[in-house]
């Protein structure tokens, strides 16, 4: 009788415990999908609330309508060409980004709208995270897959890490606070300290002295977050001036276990995003054979868009250092290109700003190690 039990037992056990074990699983993806969903919902009604603090209707549904944006990437079949038609797509979709803010908030001044613009864009992302996540969790309902459900089960840390990062960011980016990303136009405004500047396509673009050397010193407008189009600045400065290097500073992706705010020193451009840029300053670099040197600052990718950390903010420094050791490089009459590549959320352009910088960056470390000594 027992080994009929026994038997019994065995065949339910395999008949049942995939079923019980795809309801767990479910139970939990359901539940991330719901506080994703939140967030994203959040994030809408915090933005809504900076462009105006008595929204209309209208403007909540306008926001609503926005945060299903999309921009189609275009056809790479065919290499010859693509950069051009991806320039296209990235001009198009920051020109409909600024629109849409300007229709929103005509009264708000530019810097405000540079703020709301970059907010809008990590609303958008933690809602496209969110409806990703909706997306394979009905999957998974309709299909009953075990293996669906264990391979988004083991994605979901990850997927979490970023869509909080990201809502985090978005709140930064609308209010105008320095994010780690902003390491490398906080260098350059460093560097620039009161020196006369220019403009080209949201690039501030300034003359100065850097170790008894000339250099131009380039970064994105501030205060207001922005990245400007460094790669056809590079291209029009280098066809009016003779460069010795081109040297570029950014924040970048540390590796698990590494410090965050290690600086290190490479070649090549220190440049992320969709490449067009990047396309251009390489091919200034080929025509007029340029020499390129890359800092880079390590910090985690949820870092690069959360509020600065003091460690990020600390490593200037050692940027300079490293600057230092780049320019001994240049011939003693040589001119030399600095860019400082990053988003200028809350950084202004000059050494003022970025002292002021650094002691809103003291100040948050000072509120957040008080916030996490109450939870302790």
């Amino acid at each position: 009788m027992s080994w009929v039990i026994y038997i019994v037992m065995f065949v339910a056990f395999f008949m049942f415990y995939p079923r019980i074990m795809l309801f767990q699983i479910v139970k939990k993806l359901e539940a991330t999908a719901i506080e994703l969903e939140d967030m994203s919902k959040k994030s809408k009604e915090f933005l809504v609330s900076e462009i105006s603090k008595k929204p209309t209707k209208e403007m909540k549904e306008a926001v609503s309508r926005f945060y299903e944006f999309f921009s189609i990437s275009p056809v790479a079949l065919d290499p010859y060409g693509y950069v051009k038609k991806m320039e296209r797509a990235v001009t198009d979709q920051r020109v409909r980004f600024r629109e849409f803010v300007q229709e929103v908030a005509p009264s708000m001044d530019k810097e405000r709208q540079a703020n709301i613009e970059m907010g809008l864009a990590g609303g958008m992302t933690v809602h496209q995270i969110a409806k990703i996540v909706r997306h394979f969790v009905e999957v998974v309902k309709k299909t009953k897959s075990v293996q669906i459900a264990m391979i988004l089960q083991m994605q979901m840390p990850l997927i979490e890490k970023i869509a909080k990062s990201m809502y985090k960011g978005t709140k930064a980016m609308a209010r105008g606070w320095p994010i780690g990303d902003g390491i490398g136009p906080l260098a350059a405004a460093d560097l620039i300290g009161n020196a006369k500047t220019r403009e080209i396509e949201e690039i501030i673009i300034a003359n100065v002295k850097l170790d008894g050397k000339a250099a131009v010193v380039m970064r994105a407008k501030g205060p207001g977050g922005r990245l400007g189009r460094p790669g056809i600045a590079v291209d029009k400065v280098a066809k009016a001036n003779r460069f010795a290097r081109i040297i570029s500073i950014d924040a970048a992706a540390k590796l698990e276990g590494e410090k965050t705010g290690e600086v290190a020193e490479g070649v090549g451009v220190a440049m992320g995003g969709e490449g067009v840029d990047r396309t251009y300053i390489e091919e200034a670099s080929v025509k007029y054979r340029l020499p390129l040197d890359s800092i880079i600052v390590k910090m985690s990718s949820e870092e690069a868009i959360e509020p600065m950390k003091k460690s990020v903010k600390d490593s200037l420094p050692e940027v300079r250092k490293a600057l230092a050791r780049s320019m001994k490089r240049v011939k003693k009459g040589q001119k030399v290109l600095i860019i400082g590549v990053g988003n200028t959320s809350g950084i202004g352009n000059s050494s003022k700003s970025a002292k002021q910088v650094s002691e809103w960056v003291d100040k948050h470390h000072k509120k957040m190690q008080a916030k996490k000594g109450k939870k302790e």
